[in-house]
């Protein structure tokens, strides 16, 4: 018998990965799509979707907006997906017929890519990722970024299947990346969190050192030097913002 999933997708310029995204996507009756100002052709192709349902809504964080997706869907279970995530047939399979218990949430791994190559360094590796769960007893925190399903009182299910997420194509995606999540971090802990430009040093050199040497990243050559690189300056930038917000 098949699980009646509500899909919930947020979007800003996806065209890259939405096609692939959904056709995966297929054998759910219900995507719904909450875009926050896509300039690029992601709502076209969307809309070619019989199963879809397009939202547009403002930003308002990554936490606030997959609960507003959510409360969109008709159906009691929510599949969360990101839009460059493409879900292989045997992993949409065992979740349709998966025997699904309201108090649990549902457990996925996926692997990393960085331009096509699978990435499995930098923390990058053993990626699990909750994002099946039933809507009337769970929801997601309301952090700005780095969100997460909250966890109180819920059993976690690791299903078998893995999917693929094509995270970065080139290093402008990542830099992209650092710049907004850092001002977001930034902005929601500011006069909360405490921070010195020698505290963002620190911690981004420990970082680096972490990701290159204690996670293998030497091993994946260029790819893993430039995400050590990067995820070491998302660090710093986050902390210097941070000091910066507070001083204001």
């Amino acid at each position: 018998m098949s699980n009646k999933i509500s899909v919930t997708i947020l979007t800003k310029n996806s065209e890259n990965y939405i096609k692939q995204c959904l056709t995966a996507l297929k054998k759910f009756d219900e995507i719904i799509i909450l875009d926050n100002g896509s300039s690029d052709n992601t709502m076209k192709i969307a809309g070619k979707f019989k199963n879809t349902k397009i939202i547009e809504h403002d930003f308002i964080g990554f936490g606030a907006l997959k609960n507003l997706a959510t409360s969109y869907t008709t159906n009691e279970w929510v599949l969360s997906v990101d839009s460059d995530e493409i879900f292989p047939d045997k992993l949409v399979d065992e979740i349709l017929n998966e025997d699904l218990k309201q108090d649990t949430i549902y457990s996925m791994q996926r692997d990393n890519y960085y331009n096509k190559r699978v990435i499995k360094c930098c923390g990058w590796q053993n990626d699990y990722v909750n994002r099946l769960f039933n809507k009337n007893l769970t929801k997601f925190n309301d952090k700005q970024v780095h969100e997460s399903l909250i966890l109180k009182n819920r059993t976690i299910k690791r299903l078998e299947n893995k999917f693929k997420h094509y995270s970065f194509d080139n290093s402008s995606q990542l830099i992209e990346k650092i710049q907004k999540y850092s001002s977001l971090y930034a902005k929601e802990q500011k006069n909360i969190k405490k921070s010195t430009p020698a505290k963002a040093f620190f911690r981004a050199t420990f970082t680096f050192i972490k990701n290159y040497f204690f996670q293998k990243g030497f091993l994946y050559g260029y790819e893993g030097f430039i995400i050590s690189v990067s995820n070491a300056n998302g660090v710093f930038y986050k902390y210097i913002k941070l000091y910066e917000e507070n001083k204001k």
